[in-house]
């Protein structure tokens, strides 16, 4: 029998109305239940009354984090209409392509990016455009509305949001979220990260990407807790924020980027975590030396790990865990199944690397307008994660990297991750990653791109000497790049295809010494 969704925000508006919702930052203001509740209702009857949007048609949002961007998902899923978030660090042409790709009804944007969101709305025949902020129709529309009578009856299997993949091999895919993968997502994550009603999360990672929408922010506001939304990650400011007992933060998460940079932060030394329940980790593999870091200002980072096509918790490393499998994503989350998979389809042994293979009642459905994808991404109802991955003998898993990330040298398969944990321990590294480039004798080697820490110094032969020590000879880089900062995606990870584009042509090794 189909299952209805269930409006979080009404349940909670009638349970505990006065509880805080929402903390907008960046302006000041606040919701309560009641009051998001009210802005949603009286929205979601503008865009279906007002701008024609009905049941089915999607509605795009390309705004830095506010909470705008949480009504808007409510009142799409109240009237049936489909969420969908736009990457703001995109260009023109990356955003016409998906919005082409989507077709949205309305297109929602701020005052920031509204030269990049006309020019694509003009591109792509988009019907309405919406601006945010005093002034803009998005208010002006909430004022004048009247508020829903009744709820657009929604089951979990139909879709409620579309999130178009980074695009890190060829055009991004819209991946099919349903209102179930949210769902479960929530229950997933709401053992293992301690979520409840007494949660306070500050949200930094961007509301259009999985891991600042379900990491912990739609969580939060399931069990009916509260969200404070930064703009844009500060770390300085999100360490003074989190030190406050004022604000009452007892929930974070972020990429390695964002742990990275708050514990180079000159505040980190004396910030008070001490609030904290959880702090997790997620969306690329954690440097250890980096764990330890936070490990000694009493914080375990929560690892997990898991993709926009699984909602997108996958497996979490419980925190008693955190220093004895350093490194481990942990286990599979309750309503989870996962394999190790060889090329052959056959199941990998303990140790014995494979491919991660997904299954569960969190998994997308396919992706939109793509049968070709679906085609070859899933395996009767497996879903290929495109991710090498071992386990152990306690049942730990371990995403060891990319299988497109990995390259051969000499017939021997080499993992980047594992060469980039070994460079993290060099203490004058602010961060590093590798890449494999063509070489007429081995195939592939290693091409290690290295930013120095401001005020340190570090040669090529520091480096080769420290991975010849740590490292079999066939997975140490021939050859060091030094530069400046290192290119990243809108969630803060590493982009390497920017980095292949730019070095996989190099044949020189660069003699340049990176001084402080």
């Amino acid at each position: 029998m189909p299952v209805r969704y269930y409006d979080w925000i009404a349940h909670h508006r009638r349970r505990t109305p006065d509880k805080m919702a929402l903390v907008d930052l960046a302006s000041g203001r606040r919701f309560s239940y009641k009051e998001l509740d009210a802005r949603v209702s009286r929205l979601g009857a503008w865009l279906r009354d007002a701008l024609k949007v009905a049941r089915g048609d999607r509605v795009a949002v390309l705004a830095l984090n506010t909470t705008d961007t949480l009504e808007l998902q409510f009142a799409c899923f109240r009237i049936g209409a489909i969420f969908l978030p736009l990457n703001t660090r995109l260009t023109v042409p990356e955003l016409r392509y998906i919005t082409g790709d989507a077709a949205p009804k309305v297109m929602v944007h701020d005052d920031d990016l509204a030269e990049t969101a006309l020019a694509v709305a003009k591109l792509c025949d988009v019907a309405a455009t919406v601006r945010l902020g005093p002034g803009g129709a998005y208010e002006a529309g909430i004022a004048a509305a009247t508020p829903l009578e009744r709820f657009e009856e929604v089951m979990l299997d139909d879709i409620s949001t579309i999130m178009y993949t980074s695009g890190t091999t060829g055009q991004p895919k819209g991946a099919i979220i349903t209102h179930g993968m949210t769902f479960w997502n929530c229950v997933n994550l709401g053992g293992p990260a301690y979520i409840s009603p007494a949660s306070v999360l500050l949200t930094v990672l961007p509301l259009f990407h999985t891991g600042g929408l379900n990491c912990y922010t739609n969580p939060v506001l399931h069990a009916g807790g509260t969200v404070l939304i930064m703009r844009a990650f500060d770390p300085g400011e999100a360490l003074k924020l989190i030190s406050d007992p004022a604000q009452g933060i007892n929930v974070f998460f972020g990429v390695p980027a964002i742990y990275q940079f708050m514990a180079q932060h000159p505040a980190f030394a004396s910030a008070d975590f001490s609030r904290l329940v959880i702090g997790g980790v997620g969306g690329a593999p954690m440097p250890v030396p980096l764990l330890k870091t936070w490990e000694a200002r009493g914080v375990a980072l929560q690892q997990g790990y898991g993709m926009t096509e699984t909602s997108p918790a996958v497996m979490v490393l419980d925190r008693e865990d955190a220093a004895r499998k350093a490194g481990s994503s942990g286990k599979p989350v309750l309503h989870t199944e996962v394999r190790i998979v060889r090329p052959d389809g056959s199941d990998a042994a303990v140790g014995e690397l494979g491919e991660l293979w997904v299954k569960g009642p969190n998994i997308t459905p396919g992706y939109w307008n793509r049968p070709d994808a679906n085609a070859s991404s899933f395996t009767d109802g497996w879903l290929h994660t495109g991710d090498a991955t071992r386990i152990d003998e306690e049942g730990f898993y371990y995403i060891v990297d990319r299988w497109k990330d990995m390259y051969i040298s000499g017939g021997e398969n080499v993992y980047p991750a594992e060469v980039e944990n070994v460079l993290h321990q060099l203490g004058a590294i602010a961060e590093a990653a590798v890449i494999g480039i063509p070489d007429p004798q081995w195939g592939e080697v290693g091409l290690a791109i290295v930013a120095v820490k401001p005020g340190q110094r570090l040669t090529e032969t520091d480096v080769f000497a420290h991975c010849a020590a740590n490292l079999a000879r066939f997975k140490c880089p021939r050859q060091i790049r030094f530069v400046d900062a290192l290119p990243r995606n809108a969630t803060g990870k590493i982009h390497k295809p920017t980095l292949r584009k730019e070095f996989s042509a190099a044949t020189e090794v660069d003699k340049k010494v990176a001084n402080a």
